[in-house]
């Protein structure tokens, strides 16, 4: 166990995988508390956030699983109640719920747009919405917010929705940094390029002639480094950004991309 975040409770929504594996959520909440943080993992599928915190508890850390659905208001303000009851405090909060639905603007249904701004970019107005209020009287606390290449690049693929609600959250993060660094409080994102996660296996294999190698095969190509990254390249990025080594580091956008983004211009 280490102590980069020791004595911190730390929120990671999305906590739990969508399968087998390990997706962003569960790295992170794994990681802060390896590191020492107090973690409540949220996941809206119980079972998904109670084997992240069995993990936790097997490995000697702190967690306490929770049900929530970030999209509901009244269930993202007993998420921090919850954490403030258990926890005495917040000092993290790590935003990591997200869907991925392909289409580009006149493909999309009106549908999917709207699923996808609601789980991806309304969820973290939500969570910020009712944790800030806790930090601010603390006079600290940490925001990472995951976002996407999807929102600085494209890939060539159509991801309209995806990347309107990614660019959002790294705008909505920057100005939470400015109204909020005279505070205490840090807001910072974390841009994943491709990475192989439970996550992408049922969007987009489809994509790729429904055949799941093809797809980890021909994405692995796209990167410079040859491979694609995985949740603990996102793990690592948001618990520096989460920790006080990062404690002059606010609005900034950490890029984990392998090198990706520097190809695409």
């Amino acid at each position: 166990m280490g102590e980069r975040m020791a004595g911190k409770a730390v929120i990671v929504t999305g906590a739990g995988s969508t399968g087998q594996g390990w997706g962003n959520g569960k790295a992170a909440a794994v990681l802060y508390a390896r590191e020492g943080g107090k973690v409540l993992a949220v996941d809206r599928r119980i079972a998904a956030a109670e084997e992240t915190a069995a993990i936790i508890a097997g490995e000697g850390g702190t967690a306490v699983a929770f049900e929530a659905d970030v999209t509901d208001p009244l269930e993202v303000l007993a998420m921090v109640k919850r954490c403030v009851d258990v926890f005495d405090r917040l000092d993290v909060l790590h935003n990591n719920v997200g869907i991925a639905e392909t289409g580009g603007p006149v493909e999309a249904t009106l549908d999917s747009w709207d699923r996808v701004i609601r789980i991806n970019q309304t969820s973290v107005f939500l969570t910020c919405k009712h944790a800030l209020p806790v930090m601010e009287e603390q006079r600290a606390g940490a925001i990472v917010n995951v976002a996407s290449i999807a929102a600085i690049r494209s890939l060539g693929f159509p991801y309209a929705a995806y990347s309107a609600s990614k660019a959002a959250v790294i705008a909505m993060t920057r100005n939470m940094a400015i109204e909020y660094a005279p505070k205490g409080i840090r807001a910072n994102c974390v841009l994943p390029g491709l990475m192989n996660t439970p996550m992408i296996r049922a969007p987009l294999t489809a994509s790729y002639g429904g055949d799941v190698d093809e797809m980890i095969a021909r994405r692995d190509a796209q990167c410079p480094t040859g491979k694609m990254g995985d949740a603990w390249d996102t793990a690592y990025a948001s618990l520096f950004l989460a920790s006080d080594e990062a404690r002059y580091i606010t609005g900034h956008e950490l890029v984990v991309d392998g090198g990706i983004t520097q190809k695409c211009v």
